[in-house]
């Protein structure tokens, strides 16, 4: 990433742009939540609306106002504290727990927060302000995409709210109704035994985890031209996927007995139907749409169910990279999988769930992380996590590339993930 200083006007320009663009979304996003839905916390490893607009709001004020305005001044010294994730270069964090637990400042003052930043960064980004330090806009623009992976975030983390109602509230109501399409037959692309190069290098905007770009040798193999289907998943089901310990890796087993899965998340059986909760409200399941909210556990257990297996990240790269970035992602509004177009030529790669690979989330060769405290970004995840690919129905469409590694632990089910099979060739 360069490094423009403020004198480089085209470069803020567009910058400036990108930066309301991206702000603004995220208002759009939390405005059909009450100040109710912005502050409760349904569980840990999810954040309040509230708290994600505050956050977000948070490190550029950190990264950015504090370092180089110097006519800054914060509007609470305390937001310091309550707003800091995990950045312990930092300073110390709220328990993240107990986020939900913090009705005060309430959602109004968050707004009075955003709009301060706001306003000190349209100074800055336009060469009005007082100067300590030259501009880093590859700051700004992490500070952009950080914003937009909390987009995602918000989705996510609303809907795993809204789904403890009983009353089963609607979030907005865009999601298609179920078409009750066919499920397409499974046909597969090859991809050739070779020394290939994956990783990014090259213009454009990167999490410092997607480098350095770097050989890997792939054996031939074949990666499934779309992703596991509901009504493919309901025949593991029936097969009694959820009670076979032979199809499970050995945690996955344990996790299964100790918290009673028997279907993904959001799947809810009533008279002997079956419904899934959305984000447009409880719905009938779709046969010919994308599985979503498995785990790690169980995108393996069915992978092996059906006689193949997950792909390595590098195997989904390979493929991945001559796609154009196109499919059912957050600017479709539609924020749930979509039936596939089975006609399509290549089908997208792209959207609807990110798909788990067998790739544990570790540094690429020659991997450094950033000085400073920006270093705590990514870096220090790399320990019990799995790597996600290619992007989700809650993901905007300018935030993700063939190179872009997600990850999160392997029993994790509130995100958009789902399964795409790979086998080995020959098969």
């Amino acid at each position: 990433m360069s490094l423009p200083t403020v004198e480089t006007a085209p470069a803020f320009d567009r910058l400036a742009g990108r930066y309301r663009e991206v702000r603004e979304r995220t208002e759009w996003l939390c405005a059909p939540l009450s100040a109710e839905d912005q502050t409760a916390q349904s569980m840990p490893d999810a954040s309040p609306a509230k708290w994600h607009r505050a956050h977000t709001t948070w490190f550029f004020e950190t990264f950015v106002l504090r370092p180089c305005h110097a006519g800054y001044r914060p509007l609470d010294e305390r937001y310091a504290y309550l707003f800091n994730s995990y950045y312990n270069a930092v300073g110390p964090q709220y328990f993240r727990p107990h986020r939900g637990l913090v009705t005060r400042p309430g959602v109004a003052a968050v707004g009075e927060y955003r709009a301060h930043v706001d306003r000190a960064m349209a100074d800055l980004l336009a060469g009005h302000a007082p100067l300590r330090t030259e501009v880093p806009a590859a700051v700004v623009e992490l500070g952009l995409n950080h914003e937009e992976q909390h987009q995602e975030l918000i989705l996510t983390d609303v809907k795993h709210l809204l789904a403890h109602n009983p009353t089963w509230p609607v979030y907005r109501d865009t999601a298609a109704a179920p078409a009750g399409g066919r499920v397409p037959a499974t046909d597969w692309q090859s991809s050739p035994e070779g020394i290939r190069e994956i990783g990014h290098a090259g213009r454009g905007f990167a999490f410092d985890n997607e480098g350095p770009r770097h050989k890997v040798f792939l054996q031939g193999c074949e990666l499934a031209r779309r992703p596991v289907m509901v009504g493919e998943y309901l025949d593991f089901v029936a097969d009694g996927g959820y009670r076979r310990p032979e199809l499970w890796l050995s945690d996955g087993w344990r996790i299964v007995q100790e918290r009673g899965w028997e279907a993904p998340l959001y799947w809810i059986e009533e008279g002997g139907a079956r419904r899934a909760f959305t984000l447009g409200g409880l719905r009938a399941l779709d046969p010919a749409e994308p599985v979503c909210h498995v785990s790690y556990y169980e995108a393996d257990a069915y992978a092996r169910w059906a006689g193949a297996r997950l792909p390595s990240e590098a195997e989904w790269e390979v493929v991945a990279a001559d796609r154009p970035v196109a499919g059912n992602l957050l600017e479709s509004g539609r924020c749930h999988p979509a039936p596939v177009d089975a006609s399509a030529d290549p089908p997208p790669i792209y959207g609807d769930v990110w798909v788990w690979t067998q790739s544990a989330y570790l540094p690429y060769p020659g991997y450094r992380p950033p000085a400073g405290a920006i270093g705590e970004y990514n870096a220090k995840f790399m320990s019990g996590q799995m790597v996600l690919r290619g992007g989700s129905c809650a993901t905007p469409r300018g935030h993700i590339r063939a190179t872009y590694r997600n990850f999160f632990p392997p029993d994790a089910r509130w995100q958009f993930s789902g399964i795409r099979l790979a086998r080995d060739a020959g098969r």
